[in-house]
């Protein structure tokens, strides 16, 4: 029987190890990578062409919306399941638009989250309750109203996105240039481009915007997971605990 390739993209170690136990004590499921950025999940993706991804938001250098767009335009035949604890209407319409085949938030069952695996794998879509409902509620008002829906991030390119996201991560010109393999100028005039469609012109303001946009992860999650990493001992990067009825099946 061929088992169910998945690649898990989530950038706190603690989660992705438990998360990786879970799936991998099913007999149909083989975990066969672990990103910690959505950029390594884009390359990984490329590289191994998982049946699944399972897809975090926020993460460092690009978050799981660009890392599903780029994944999902590449060609390749790899489902996306978002695990998330964002549920936000804006966070589920801009996933689904950009092809997400499922949306879990991380306080549902372990095994939501190995059935939306094996639903996902079949070609199905499979979402939490809570949020398929939602979506129904958005696309009939939608209807009613007789006009699409439109995510407020929509006018920006996914270069933008990307460029709003690392000058929210605090990097500057240079660093942004590097790594997105652009030249200085060319960075500046995406910089530029996003700050005048967003009507927001410092950096302070474009920081507020990713946080509450969930482009970047809030400064009060990122300090209770390193609160929770130095009570456990251990150092170095900051480790979430994994929420609720999903950690309490992910065993020690």
């Amino acid at each position: 029987m061929k088992k169910i390739s998945v690649l898990l993209a989530e950038d706190h170690v603690v989660v992705r190890q438990g998360l990786r136990s879970l799936l991998s004590a099913e007999p149909d499921i083989e975990v066969i990578g672990e990103a910690g950025n959505g950029r390594e999940a884009v390359q990984m993706a490329q590289e191994f062409r998982p049946d699944v991804v399972v897809m975090d938001i926020a993460m460092p250098l690009l978050n799981g919306f660009g890392a599903t767009c780029q994944i999902l335009n590449d060609g390749i035949q790899t489902k996306v399941l978002i695990l998330s604890c964002y549920a936000d209407d804006e966070y589920v319409y801009r996933l689904t638009e950009a092809g997400a085949s499922g949306y879990l938030i991380k306080q549902a069952a372990a095994s939501d989250l190995i059935k939306a695996v094996r639903e996902i794998a079949r070609g199905n879509a499979y979402f939490s309750p809570s949020i398929l409902k939602r979506l129904i509620e958005l696309y009939r008002e939608s209807h009613a109203r007789n006009r699409p829906l439109r995510s407020r991030n929509g006018h920006l390119t996914s270069r933008e996105q990307e460029v709003l996201q690392m000058a929210a991560e605090g990097h500057v010109n240079k660093q942004i240039a590097s790594a997105l393999n652009l030249s200085i100028k060319t960075v500046e005039k995406h910089r530029q481009q996003l700050m005048d469609k967003l009507n927001i012109h410092d950096i302070a303001g474009l920081t507020r915007y990713a946080i509450a946009h969930g482009i970047v992860e809030s400064p009060g999650r990122i300090s209770d997971a390193a609160e929770a990493g130095e009570e456990s001992g251990h150092g170095g990067e900051a480790e979430k605990p994994a929420p609720a009825r999903i950690a309490a099946s992910l065993g020690p």
